[in-house]
Order: structure tokens, then sequence, then C-alpha cells
């Protein structure tokens, strides 16, 4: 028993096996730090043209620091097991320390592969969004990553390249390296030694729990690591082990409803400023109360929403009007039955928050609606359906995809549409990508659907502009070449990127003749157009956060006129309902929104990152506020009451839709 625990904990086996574990945690901190090296250089063109070469000697030095956060967590990782086969054997700890290695390379390799798409469609390291895809349809998403990002061929190459590391580590742990404590030296020294080794490792383990500083002040971590002034630089510093425990965290956030740390007392102030009226009532249904002021169009017998997948503002700016992807758009604003808004943002980063938006009212506020029991119980009261219906329309949503897809069929019925259509709802052999059928065929069921005897409010959400993106534009008439030669020279060569803009073409085009078509058999229609979100694809590798991030409001129809949105109008996607019901509901008709009419002067946009108003763009979240012009402009504001609408528009969506109308603090009792 005394030799067994001689030869486990013996100087003569602890060093070793320490030897071992330093030459695993400098491995690891070298591959990261070389994936950042290189994926830095080959994604260079999406930095920005201010970054200099000492904001890429900062990313890369902030970003090893924070790496060995990452190298320190797989050591703990691989050798812990590693240890426990020591306890048998040199050989079985060889063997266990290999078998955990090869998990981890293949891990790292296969999430560094899939980094250089995630950037290219998300200007972002892994994300919280990567955690969404539990709720999507996860057949069509396969497929996705097979037809558009080549998924065998990635996979392929990571496995090769987790190999390769592997070997490399393999032959890095059997070269003898120098002995840092050598038996030969005298007694007081060889102690002496043995006690800077285990000062060593003391150190070692301080930078990796600090993110390479030696306490928590000059931490390093995902949280306060873009240091750069440059937002790809910034992300760079995470390596992919931070990236995807940042998308963690931040989903963690979400689902616990811990974001936001409003109090009832709070909440209630703030729903007060908003409706402009006393804060006297418990009730926050009180506050979403309004009346409408009168109609200012002879109410339609039918409402169109279009909901257009990717559909971003961008390329209705003037400095892209050749590339032709959206004359049917311009064809439309040129029209003098059509309004626009151009300072208009999605409710969040993904289809599926731009769905929760319109259909319940409520912005993108940490929670994840179609998940939660509570919006099944019973539509919310700033739910659009049921407003619809007391103004006599039938409701029905339609969508080119399946039914499952993010629960929609149920989540839409259960806040209150009469009908849902989906692809099953449209036949075998309309043609489409495994997310949904092509535009022209959601759009013909629409038109083949509708009664020309009921009044009707419809909510149609498409998909085609979406990857794996597998139209046949030829076919349809996409002149590539116009495109092509519409592009930057750098550009010009760009097969996505010409896929991705045709892609675009298409879904604007179907929608106006969609448009067209509905304004011939039902001229007493009113039709509203936007996107579902913009930030998928730009041409600048570096756009504004404006072209990023904005999307379209267009309002067509009988009635309709320059000037009925009003010039200084700015929102976002919970404003849609609100503007349609002031615009034809009569005077004094009571309802229920969070949002604000863009006929009427609503002056503010906001989401879960960023607010807009019509002038400045700016991120939500930075204190104090900071703006970019949208025109080039000084970018003035009203801080003070933009910093209280943020506040009020998110922590009444989230009590709301979680809590209820009751501004009770009993209800956050036992919350984490």
């Amino acid at each position: 028993m005394k030799q067994t625990l001689l030869r486990i904990f013996g100087w003569d086996n602890l060093y070793p096996f320490f030897k071992r574990g330093l030459k695993v945690f400098l491995f690891y901190l070298a591959v990261l730090s070389l994936f950042r090296l290189f994926f830095i250089g080959w994604m260079h063109d999406y930095m920005g043209a201010a970054a200099a070469w000492t904001d890429i000697g900062r990313a890369l030095l902030d970003g090893t620091r924070l790496s060995m956060q990452s190298a320190g967590a797989v050591l703990v990782f691989v050798m812990v097991p590693a240890a426990l086969g020591n306890l048998w054997s040199l050989e079985a700890e060889r063997r266990v320390r290999g078998f955990f290695n090869g998990i981890a390379l293949t891990v790292l390799s296969i999430l560094y592969v899939a980094s250089f798409p995630y950037y290219r469609q998300f200007h972002s390291s892994f994300n919280q969004l990567m955690f969404n895809a539990a709720n999507d349809d996860m057949y069509a998403l396969l497929v996705s990553f097979v037809q558009e990002f080549y998924l065998p061929v990635r996979l392929t190459g990571a496995l090769l390249l987790a190999w390769g590391l592997w070997r490399l580590l393999r032959a890095f742990l059997r070269w003898d390296a120098p002995c840092l404590v050598p038996a030969e030296l005298p007694r007081p020294l060889r102690w002496l030694g043995r006690l800077a080794f285990v000062a060593g490792w003391y150190v070692l383990s301080l930078l990796i729990t600090f993110g390479g500083s030696l306490s928590w002040e000059n931490a390093v971590d995902w949280e306060n690591a873009g240091v750069t002034r440059d937002a790809f630089l910034n992300e760079a510093i995470l390596d992919d082990l931070q990236a995807v425990y940042r998308g963690w965290r931040m989903n963690g956030r979400l689902e616990a409803c811990n974001g936001l740390n409003f109090t009832p007392e709070q909440i209630r102030e703030l729903a007060a400023k908003l409706a402009e009226r006393p804060a006297d009532s418990d009730e926050l249904d009180v506050y979403l109360t309004r009346q409408a002021q009168g109609a200012q169009l002879e109410k339609p017998k039918h409402i169109f929403v279009i909901i257009s997948e990717s559909y971003a503002n961008w390329p209705l700016l003037d400095k892209y009007k050749d590339l032709h992807i959206n004359d049917g758009m311009r064809s439309i604003l040129a029209g003098g039955d059509s309004d626009y808004c151009r300072s208009f943002l999605p409710n969040g980063a993904s289809t599926v928050s731009a769905v929760t938006g319109v259909v319940t009212g409520f912005a993108d506020a940490n929670l994840y609606l179609t998940t939660m029991p509570e919006a099944f119980a019973a539509p919310y009261p700033t739910a659009s359906a049921p407003q619809l219906a007391r103004l006599g329309y039938r409701t029905n949503f339609w969508y080119a995809g399946p039914s499952t897809w993010e629960r929609i069929g149920a989540f839409t019925t259960a806040q209150g549409y009469e009908h849902f259509y989906s692809r099953g709802d449209f036949g075998a052999d309309a043609p489409g990508s495994v997310w949904g059928c092509d535009d022209e065929y959601l759009y013909q069921a629409v038109l083949d659907g509708v009664s020309a005897d009921t009044p009707s409010f419809n909510v149609i959400l498409n998909v085609s502009n979406h990857s794996p993106y597998t139209v046949d534009l030829a076919s349809k008439g996409f002149d590539e070449e116009q495109v092509r030669q519409a592009l930057p020279p750098e550009a010009r060569e760009d097969k996505d990127l010409l896929r991705e803009l045709g892609h675009y073409w298409y879904a604007d085009r179907e929608m106006a003749k969609f448009v067209n078509t509905v304004k011939e058999k039902y001229p007493d229609s009113l039709i509203v157009i936007l996107g579902d979100h913009g930030d998928r694809y730009n041409i600048d590798k570096t756009p504004s956060m404006y072209e990023r991030y904005g999307i379209p409001f267009v309002v067509t129809g009988r009635g309709v006129h320059k000037g009925l949105l009003r010039p200084d109008a700015a929102g976002s996607q919970i404003d849609v309902v609100p503007t349609i019901i002031e615009m034809i509901a009569p005077r004094g008709f009571s309802y229920e929104a969070l949002g604000s009419s863009l006929s009427r002067g609503n002056r503010f946009g906001v989401n879960y990152g960023f607010w807009i108003t019509h002038d400045v763009i700016g991120q939500a979240d930075t204190v104090p506020l900071v703006g970019q012009s949208i025109d080039g402009g000084e970018p003035a504001f009203d801080a003070a009451a933009l910093q209280d609408y943020i506040d009020a528009v998110r922590s009444i969506s989230w009590w709301r839709a979680k809590y209820g109308s009751r501004l009770d603090p009993a209800l956050l009792e036992g919350r984490e």
C-alpha cells in the first residue's frame, strides 16, 4: 500500500504528470491563438477601414489572454480523467489522455471550421442564435447546411484537421523536454526548484482563472473583451469556446428571464410615461389601452401584412438602385397610393421575433414566446388577431413553411388567428426548399383563399429569400450579369453574394406581382410590407449600423398617400398593428397596444439590441446612449426620452407576457 501511494503521490510521478499537463495547456493555447491569427487573416475583408495594426495586435494579445481560460478548461477536461487513469498505470493514463484529447480536438476543429460561414452569415462569432436551433426544424437545418454550407466537405476537413492536431499533440507529449528540476541538483536547490515549480503552477492557475491576469480587477472575459475600435476584431478576440460559452450564457438569461431587473414600481412609472397618464393603477393593461383617433382611410375590405424573409432596407437606398434587385418595390413606392418609413427596425435577429412582434405586439424582451405556456393559454390583450376581428375581419395567417417550425401553427392560433395555412395546405407539388414553398406559390394560395365577400386580415410570411437559396433564378429571368456589373469590382466574382442578391430580386418581384394583382382584384385593400430582419448579407463587408439592421415599412392601397406616415416617424414591428388600427378604426375604438401608430407620429423604434429615430440609430445597451447619423449629419436625439422608451417597451413586454396584467411584487418571489 505504501509503495502504491509513493508511486502515485511521489515527486517522481507527480512532476512528470504536471509537466505533461503543462504541455497540454501550452499546446491548446497555441492552437487557439493560431486559429485566431488565421481567422483574422482569412476574413480580413470584414475589418473596418479604421482598423490599424495596433488594433490587430491588441486583438491577438487580448485573445491569447482570454484563450488561457479556454485552454485551462480543456486542460481540466483532459487531465482529470488522465489522473484517474494514472492511479492504475502510466499506460492507462496515456490511453485516457489520448481519448479525451481526441474529443477536445474534434470539437475545437468542427467549431473552427464552422466559425467562418457563421461569421459571414451573422457578422458575429457564435452567439445565442445557435441555441435557437433547438426550437427549429432540424431536418430543414440539416438540408440547408448540406446544400448551402457544404456540410460533408467542411466536416471532413474538420475531422482531418483534428486528426492532424492529435498526431502533433502526441508527438509533443512524447518529446522529452528538459527537466526543470534536475535530480542531480544539491538537495536544498532541488527542494527550492520544486517549490518554484509549484509556485509557477499557482501563478498559471490564476492566469487561467482570470483570463491572463492575476486578479479579477484586470480579468478578461467574454463580456469585456471588445476593446478594439473594430467590430470584427472584437469578435475575433473570442475563441470558439468562449463564443459558444457567451451564446450559452446569453441564452440562459433569455430562458430564465433574468436579464430584466425592473421592479413593478418601475414598470408602473415607465408605463405611465408611455401612456402619458398618471401612475395610479396596478393594472398594467390600463396603461396599454388606447382610443383610436379616427379613421384616416376608408375601411378596406382586405388587409394584407407581408413579412418578407430577409427583406432588408439597404437595397432601397439610392446608391444601390443600379443593382435593379428591387425594381418592384421602387415601382410601388413611385405610385401615388403608397408611403414608406425608412427608419424601421425588426423586432429581433430572427424570423420568429418578427412573428411574435406582429402577432402579440410585444417587443423581444428576454422571452421566447413560442415556447412559453403563458402564450398558449389565451391571446394577449395586445394580440393582433382578436383586435382586428373586433373590427369585422376574418383573421388568417399564411406561412410558406411547415406548421411545426417554431410551433408557429399552434402559436398563432393560440393567439387568436381563426385560420392558419402552411405548406401542407398548398399542395405537395409546389416547388421550394426545405423551409417552404417558393413565394409565387404562397401568394397564389393567398389569392385563391381570400373570399371577395368576407373581409379579411391576412399575415403572410414567405421564405424564398433564405438559404439554401434554391430558386432557379435563370428560369425566372434574373439578369445576373447586369447585377454583377453594378457591383464593386472586388465583389463581382462572389458567387454566393450574386445568388443571395438574386433571391432578393425574386422575393421583390413576386411581392410586387402580388401587390399589383391584389390592387386589381381587390381594389379596396390595404397592404403593409416589411422585412422580418435585415442582418444577413450586405455588399459592403463593414456596413453601417443602419444598412445592416434596417428594414423597410411600406403601406400601399386605396386611400394611401404620401405623407400618411408622419415625416419624422420611426418604429419597429410592434408598431405595425397600432398603425393599421389608427388608419382604419372609427374614432373612440378601444384597443390595447404597446406600440404606436407611425401615421400619428411615433418617433422611436427599439428592439433586442438597437434603437432608431428618423435620423439616428444606435445600440440600446450603451451608457450613455450613443447614436450614428443615418444621413451623415449631426446625430441629435433626446437621450432621456429615448431611454425611458427603451426601458418601457422592454419591461412591459417582459412583465405582461410572463406575469400578466397585475403589477404585484409577490409574483417575483422565487424568481432567480
